[in-house]
């Protein structure tokens, strides 16, 4: 496999032990680990037995010291992760939720040196030289305008060198403030705009999905799981006429019972012949993961992501519908995994699809 390069910024993540909320800490103790959706995502890949490697811009200081060595002690390559004297480290703090309460995120991120990084700062034709594909998100280019010119300048590239692109969409709507002319949909609507017409493969929900394309989208809708599944169907039929470019689109399905329990699954829509997958299966009919303990639902996302990426590159998982359920059972992992990384391997995403249920104890 070739290395898959993701691009995009890292963060600090702070929160608390367990379900407890910042002001019942602060000040006091609070978990510090890293993370970040694209570098999630090669985290995921290097865990799986994949090439990744991380490009960013960051602060030339002890903080990116202990990132950059947690990161080759993962198996990410970060050898040409830029270190600047200007800016600062991102930060962003996590609530958990617990049964009825939603958890929460609060982001610190403006004037960090990813944000400040202009597109030429990036040696792209150095960096493609050997790829085998390219990833990034939307998060990449919500940052700052700065950000969006360097995610463009790096897709554009990519393409050019006639590299596969993927993005995963990944709308965060506290994120895209840096035009205030415009309404946050709108801005992250036309900044995405010329990155999606070149990405062959693109992921996100249904929401995300929507507000790339300008469709209307409610919460929910009347009809079920198989009316959600052909609202996701219908979004996907719409993105692809939108744009020409884009293969596949993969869409997660959650079901949220609460906080702490979800039911988790995926869709994948082939552009060619409007062919639908869905993941995972029981006796062929559609039958999401139950997860009723979630340990950490952050990063099962880029969980998805770094799993598809991987089996699409891997001969014997490239077909669609085993690439889809490979990627529905390492992010269904990930929801057991504290931390935005997904640390779970190749062998324990297989078991899982081969209908383990993790009440065994390997000795």
């Amino acid at each position: 496999m070739k290395p898959v390069i993701c691009f995009g910024e890292v963060m600090t993540r702070l929160s608390p032990p367990g379900p407890l909320r910042l002001r019942q800490v602060m000040p006091g103790t609070i978990d510090v680990t890293f993370a970040g959706a694209e570098v999630n995502a090669a985290v995921t890949m290097a865990a799986l037995g994949g090439d990744a490697e991380f490009i960013t811009a960051l602060p030339d200081n002890e903080i990116t010291d202990a990132c950059l060595a947690e990161l080759r002690g993962t198996g990410v390559r970060v050898d040409r992760v830029r270190r600047r004297q200007v800016g600062r480290f991102g930060l962003y703090f996590v609530e958990a939720g617990a049964n009825q309460r939603a958890g929460n995120v609060i982001y610190d991120r403006e004037g960090t040196t990813f944000s400040m990084t202009a597109a030429a700062e990036y040696a792209w034709p150095e960096v493609l030289s050997e790829a085998g594909w390219f990833h990034t998100t939307g998060i990449a280019a919500s940052v700052s305008n700065d950000a969006a010119d360097a995610t463009i300048a790096a897709v554009r590239a990519a393409h050019a060198a006639g590299i596969p692109v993927s993005c995963d969409l990944n709308y965060r709507r506290k994120l895209w403030r840096w035009d205030a002319a415009l309404r946050p949909e709108e801005l992250a609507r036309r900044t995405l705009e010329p990155i999606l017409s070149l990405v062959d493969v693109v992921m996100g929900n249904g929401s995300d999905l929507a507000i790339a394309t300008g469709s209307a989208w409610t919460a929910s809708e009347p009809g079920g799981r198989e009316g959600e599944i052909e609202r996701c169907t219908r979004v996907a039929q719409e993105f692809v006429r939108c744009f020409r470019q884009v293969k596949w689109v993969a869409v997660t399905l959650r079901e949220g019972c609460s906080a702490t329990h979800n039911r988790w699954g995926a869709m994948l829509y082939r552009a060619e012949d409007a062919a639908v997958f869905l993941a995972p299966l029981s006796a062929g009919d559609y039958a999401p993961y139950e997860i009723p303990n979630i340990v950490d639902r952050l990063g099962s996302g880029d969980a998805f992501a770094g799993g598809l990426l991987f089996a699409l590159q891997t001969p014997e998982l490239a077909e669609p519908g085993t690439a889809l359920r490979f990627a529905v059972a390492a992010s269904c992992l990930a929801h057991s995994i504290k931390g935005d990384f997904n640390f779970c391997t190749r062998a324990e995403v297989e078991a899982l699809m081969a209908g383990s249920n993790g009440g065994g104890l390997s000795r």
